[in-house]
This record gives structure tokens, C-alpha cells and sequence, in this order.
């Protein structure tokens, strides 16, 4: 039986695994960094500590799905930015590489400066303007420097089991009449569920390399918020304002990418993996949420 070790098990990508992994064959052994019912604490930031579970397990593949993802709180705390983000997969990819294991990497669209004006491609040239996208990238040179055998998976605008966009809005809706969202940065929403299916078909072959994972299709912040009000059947309006005007009202340490759609090329490349639309998979989530 395939040995998994998933880290970060209780955010929402790591319960997404677990569910889409669970009765198909693998033992999972699920870390994070604070210790819980069937949960084995975990520090990525300490190579010796990784490596050693890594061999006491002898396990076949790694999934991090770990992360320090504050965005605006990062800009003044690079250290541990840096330690989380970019030490800490470094450390995964040196176990990996010892025990003989795969190691899955999730990494973002912010590893781009969120300029383009076409989908980003996995061959496309990155650029980082955060500390959350450099340190990210930083990973993902971590991963290809140590692991042999490696997908770095990258994705964005994620939801799931747990805090996200999606239920920050519905709640606010609960409070509010009308809500300000910004209307000029547009990206993919992707839900965990199907991330984790991707993760699961990537384990199945030998396709290494990095990939985006996102879902189909793409949209802007407010138009995105109306139509989870529309499938949630909530009147609150969505005034539409842009990343200036929210600035000026809601100070952001960090800058957010104004472009952040990722074409999934290496999947439609390499493979007959496709995710859902956006709009498809928004519908489902909330569908099992209410």
C-alpha cells in the first residue's frame, strides 16, 4: 500500500485530499503543525524532523500542502515567509529524494506579476511583486533543485473546507445591504475538490513536472461574489469599485495581481484531465455548503 504523507491536512486543500483520497487504496499519514486526533505534528521548517518521519513511514509519495498564505502580513514578516514557503518544501523535496518518494508541491499564480494579458502558461516567464509570491517561487526552486521526482501544482483564487472568499462574502451578506468588491482583477475560483481530483490523477502516473490547476473559465472578484449571491439566493448588492478605489478604503500591504488566469497547458498538453468550470464547481460547493 502507497504510503502518503499529506502536510497541512487541516487547512482547506489538506481535508480536500483526504476526502478525494480516502478509500482508494493509500495510507495517508496527515501532518500540521499543531497535534490532533489522528494527526502527527509536523514542522516543515526542520529538515531533521521531516526527513525523519519521512523514513520511519516509508513513505511513497508527499503531498505539502502547507503554507504560510497571510498575504498583507508577509510584507513585514519575510523570515518566516521564507522559512514556511520556500525552507520548508526545500526540506519535503530533501526527504522525498531520500526515502525514494514523490513530492507534490502546490504553489500559486502569485509566482507572476499579474500583468499579462493572456492566460499565463506553465513556460511563461515569472515575476513575483510580493513577498508572498517570491517566497513562493522560491519553493518551487526548492522543489526542482532537491526533489527527483516532483509536480509543483499551481493554482489560485482557492476555496474549500474552511476560511475562504466564498464564505467571507455569504457572511457578510448576512450584515449588509450592499458590499463594496473589486471589479478589475480577474482570475480563475477554484475549488479544493477539484484541485484534490487533479492531485489524485497526477499520482497515478509518472507526468512530473509543474502544472496549473485551476478551473475553467475566469472572472473578476464582483462578478464572482454576484453569482454566489445569485446560487445562494441572497439580495445583498455587490457594488462594483476598482483596486484604487478599495485601497483607498481598505489599505492592503501587498499587492494583489490584477491578472491572474492560468491556462492549464500541461494538462491539456500531456494528458485528458480537465476541471470543472468555475461557474460548475461554484454551484456544487455551495450546494453541499447550504
Amino acid at each position: 500500500m502507497e504510503k502518503i504523507i499529506v502536510t497541512g491536512c487541516n487547512g482547506q486543500l489538506g481535508r480536500a485530499i483526504n476526502k478525494e483520497l480516502a478509500g482508494s487504496g493509500f495510507e495517508l499519514i496527515n501532518t500540521d503543525v499543531f497535534e490532533g486526533e489522528g494527526i502527527t505534528p509536523l514542522d516543515i521548517t526542520n529538515v531533521d524532523t521531516v526527513v525523519d518521519l519521512a523514513r520511519r513511514t516509508k513513505a511513497t509519495s508527499i503531498i505539502n500542502c502547507a503554507a504560510y498564505t497571510a498575504v498583507d502580513k508577509q510584507e513585514s514578516d519575510v523570515d518566516l515567509s521564507y522559512k514556511i514557503n520556500a525552507i520548508g518544501p526545500r526540506n519535503l523535496a530533501i526527504a522525498a529524494t531520500e526515502v525514494g518518494a514523490r513530492l507534490v508541491h502546490v504553489s500559486t499564480d502569485y509566482v507572476f506579476d499579474g500583468n499579462g494579458t493572456r492566460p499565463y502558461i506553465e513556460f511563461d516567464k515569472t515575476g513575483p511583486v510580493s513577498v508572498y509570491g517570491k517566497t513562493k517561487l522560491a519553493g518551487e526552486e526548492m522543489v526542482r533543485q532537491f526533489a527527483r521526482n516532483f509536480f509543483i501544482v499551481r493554482t489560485a483564487w482557492l476555496y474549500g473546507d474552511g476560511k475562504n472568499f466564498v464564505k467571507t462574502m455569504l457572511g457578510l451578506s448576512e450584515t449588509h445591504d450592499e458590499l463594496n468588491v473589486v471589479c478589475d482583477q480577474v482570475g480563475t475560483p477554484t475549488s479544493t475538490k477539484e484541485l484534490a481530483k487533479a492531485i489524485h490523477f497526477l499520482l497515478g502516473t509518472d507526468n512530473y513536472g509543474i502544472f496549473h490547476g485551476t478551473c475553467e473559465g475566469n472572472t473578476n472578484w464582483a462578478d464572482f461574489t454576484e453569482e454566489i449571491f445569485r446560487i445562494a439566493g441572497k439580495n445583498t448588492k455587490v457594488n462594483h469599485v476598482t483596486t484604487r478605489q478599495y485601497q483607498e478604503m481598505n489599505p492592503q500591504a501587498a499587492p494583489r495581481p490584477a491578472y491572474s488566469i492560468l491556462e492549464n497547458y500541461m494538462f491539456k498538453l500531456t494528458s485528458d484531465f480537465m476541471f470543472a468550470d468555475w461557474h460548475d464547481a461554484i454551484s456544487d460547493y455551495l450546494k453541499e455548503l447550504l
